[in-house]
């Protein structure tokens, strides 16, 4: 959110088959669903479309609108297209990283987007190297589509790759796949990330979350199931479970904490009402005398509202949020960051002047703005200032595809609560209890993954090994 205090998704997807006859522009309806998942990525972007078999793709580093255009969208044509929004959690964002990535091979082309992270990924690299593939950059994506093709050759069809490349993945994926003549929906078993299927007047459609389809007129039918593979051949849909046994099913939870948009339905839970039930929480785990609740934008807006219903406090507009500056706006010194709160935020007297204000946040990974923010409201003549997080304390980094920092740089891992209230400059702060979590968790139809409050890995992440020599500096 502000200043790489937040975590960071790193990408969200889209795909669409287009049926015939039908008032469809796929391009465009993939254009508008990118703007809705912008959130979850803001780095790169692109759109591949299959015409005919033939897969033409225009994408780049930026924002949708940076990068697309009347002119480039009329030269896109096909009625299967696939459509990628991103965020890298390495050090490779250049043009050749972003997505869907476009190959071609012995037996045609192949189109892939992906969003998570390959905790196997670095032996799977090298022993597609020692075979012989040159890699043009270090993204998951092009690992997997590469599998996919070292399958597609001994395989039947595509699905059948595709199953079996799988079930070599480990981690975090959910990956739309599309070649000359089909479409693939896949969901890693765990069901790490979500992926959603919907449908646009009879034509089905895909997307990382439900806000896309309403902004294109579309239908939410369901989510795609953890193991599972949805096959669109001719318009036609079939569901194939990929039998990749499981422990148990580990959505990540900070989808409803922060990544998702609150308009979204994720696994059956609504985001919004799932972040008002934290707050609600929140109040009656850590109830305080004061005068006001505020949230801090956008995703601490809704737990906000939980708080202020659960506890009777009126409910203010705290923060002013200035939109015009986005993720990329990256300030290179810890100085120049926290002066640029200002820029993003500005606090609100008349709504806290002589107040007890309870500010409620909805996490805190690596707290480096979080007494920036404070002093915004000091200084606007809050007497008071109690802080609420409406997720637990952030202590363990995460594998599966957010860019959550060494563990020595996430302060709930180093310090008490006592600490962290002293360093922040609050009167009191309280994150919501584990428990929480669970009972809201009952509302949804997939377990939560909270490896990163509690160290318990689902998938125990592999380690990345030494350095490249291609990444390695000369002496």
């Amino acid at each position: 959110m502000f200043n790489n205090d937040k975590l960071r998704e790193e990408c969200g997807i889209f795909g669409i088959w287009a049926l015939s006859g039908e008032d469809i522009d796929p391009i465009r309806a993939t254009h508008t669903a990118l703007y809705c998942l912008q959130h979850r990525g803001q780095e790169a972007c692109g759109i591949a479309a299959n015409d005919r078999g033939v897969i033409n793709c225009t994408k780049g580093l930026g924002l949708v609108s940076d990068v697309f255009n009347g002119e480039n969208l009329s030269k896109l044509t096909g009625n299967v297209v696939l459509g990628h929004v991103r965020y890298a959690t390495k050090a490779d964002n250049d043009h050749f990283s972003a997505q869907p990535i476009v190959i071609s091979h012995m037996k045609g082309n192949l189109a892939i987007a992906h969003n998570g992270m390959i905790t196997n990924a670095p032996i799977l690299r090298a022993e597609l190297e020692q075979k012989g593939c040159v890699f043009h950059t270090r993204t998951d994506g092009e690992i997997i589509a590469y599998l996919i093709v070292a399958e597609r050759l001994n395989s039947s069809s595509i699905e059948e790759a595709v199953q079996k490349a799988c079930a070599r993945l480990e981690g975090a994926y959910s990956l739309l796949v599309m070649s000359p003549r089909k479409l693939i929906a896949v969901r890693d078993p765990h069901g790490f990330r979500p992926l959603c299927m919907g449908t646009l007047d009879g034509s089905p459609v895909f997307s990382s979350e439900s806000c896309a389809f309403n902004a294109i007129g579309a239908k939410l039918v369901r989510d795609v199931k953890p193991g599972e593979l949805i096959l669109v051949e001719n318009g036609v849909l079939r569901s194939i479970d990929m039998a990749i046994n499981t422990c148990r099913s580990s959505l990540c939870v900070f989808e409803y904490v922060y990544f998702a948009r609150p308009d979204s339905v994720i696994d059956s839970l609504s985001v919004d009402l799932a972040r008002q039930r934290m707050g609600e929480f929140l109040a009656d785990e850590y109830p305080v005398e004061a005068d006001v609740v505020i949230g801090v934008p956008d995703s601490g807006l809704s737990a906000a509202v939980g708080y202020a219903k659960r506890s009777g406090i009126p409910y203010g507009v705290g923060f002013i949020k200035n939109r015009y500056i986005t993720r990329t706006f990256i300030q290179p010194t810890q100085r120049d960051r926290e002066n640029a709160v200002r820029l993003k935020l500005n606090a609100m007297a008349s709504e806290v002047y002589g107040k007890r204000v309870v500010m409620v946040d909805d996490s805190v990974v690596r707290g480096t703005t979080v007494a920036r923010i404070v002093s915004l409201l000091r200084e606007a003549g809050a007497t008071e200032v109690h802080m609420r997080i409406a997720s637990p304390p952030f202590v363990a980094p995460c594998y599966y595809g957010t860019d959550v920092p060494d563990k020595k740089m996430l302060p709930a891992a180093n310090h008490s609560i006592e600490e962290m209230k002293n360093i922040f400059g609050v009167d009191s702060l309280g994150f919501l209890s584990m428990n929480a979590l669970e009972v809201i968790a009952k509302s949804c139809s997939l377990d939560f993954c909270t490896s990163c409050f509690t160290g318990d890995y689902p998938v125990v992440p592999k380690n990345d090994g030494p350095i490249s020599k291609y990444e390695r500096k000369l002496d």
